[in-house]
């Protein structure tokens, strides 16, 4: 099943004829913001599915093209990403585990804009990302029960700004750095999340294009990592980093568009950067 909010943080799933508003299956969900509405879907999921199917089938759709996306996971309470991550022609080790909180604040739906902050950045970079969203309260997970804690998973681009001070603070978590969405696809479509198709486009050209197989750890073990130093909740994220061999500059007037193997419509975002810098580009 594919989630998604659209226009006013209407919830919906998208289906081969578009997107079905399934308020008539949340009827007995009080809420105050998007992103506990959908804590409250997934913690309840099991018992709420019958009736989110039986709406998305029965309902009318409303054509994708027609509707605004929002990103399906607003404000989570945490967003964690991995750094690097991938094994790669100039990283043919698995390295250290390495993760950071990257700020929530920074989330953006598909069809935002990216603001390039005026800091003296050395460049912009646009990462594509498979990102796990969690189902159930996860604190020191066994590789062989973290897939129990994974609700579903979204499409994550992690924009880093390079040369600032300050580490991954600096460099990951200005406002818009986060791009996510649209959809929130349900675990059970997707058999093995280390079998998909990265493809991320620039200005209509194919930069990245990359499977998740090649992932120095794989899901069920970066979530043991994560979990052994954090307590993960319902409804949080975890990005699970980049092949970095195709990274390029990004600048103002640029469209980054990602699309992960089986996840459509894709994520695409603009870019905008007041001081119109070029230098990077070589």
């Amino acid at each position: 099943m594919k989630l998604a909010f659209f226009n006013d943080y209407q919830l919906g799933v998208i289906t081969a004829d578009g997107i079905v508003n399934i308020r008539d299956a949340l009827t007995g969900i009080s809420h105050h913001t998007p992103q506990e509405l959908i804590r409250m879907v997934i913690e309840d999921f099991d018992n709420l599915r019958p009736a989110i199917a039986d709406a998305a089938e029965n309902g009318t759709a409303t054509a994708l093209d027609s509707v605004s996306f929002k990103a399906p996971l607003p404000r989570p309470g945490q967003l964690v990403c991995l750094a690097g991550n991938y094994i790669e022609p100039d990283s043919p080790s698995r390295g250290e585990f390495n993760a950071f909180l990257k700020s929530p604040t920074g989330i953006i739906a598909t069809k935002n804009t990216v603001e390039l902050p005026e800091a003296d950045v050395t460049v912009f970079h646009f990462e594509p990302e498979l990102a796990i969203v969690i189902g159930k309260t996860a604190k020191h997970l066994s590789e062989e029960n973290a897939l129990d804690c994974v609700f579903g998973y979204t499409q994550f681009i992690d924009v880093s700004a390079r040369g600032l001070p300050g580490g991954f603070f600096l460099g990951k978590s200005w406002h818009t750095f986060a791009p996510m969405g649209p959809a929130l696809i349900t675990a059970d479509e997707v058999a093995d999340g280390n079998a998909l198709g990265v493809q991320l486009w620039i200005n209509d050209g194919l930069q990245h294009d990359f499977s998740t197989n090649s992932m120095a750890r794989f899901i069920p073990e970066l979530l043991a990592e994560v979990t052994n130093v954090v307590t993960l909740e319902p409804g949080d994220v975890v990005s699970t980093g980049t092949h970095h061999e195709a990274l390029t500059a990004v600048g103002d007037g640029d469209t980054v568009r990602l699309a992960v193997e089986g996840f459509g419509p894709d994520l695409t975002v603009s870019v905008r950067d007041p001081l119109k810098r070029t230098s990077w580009r070589g």
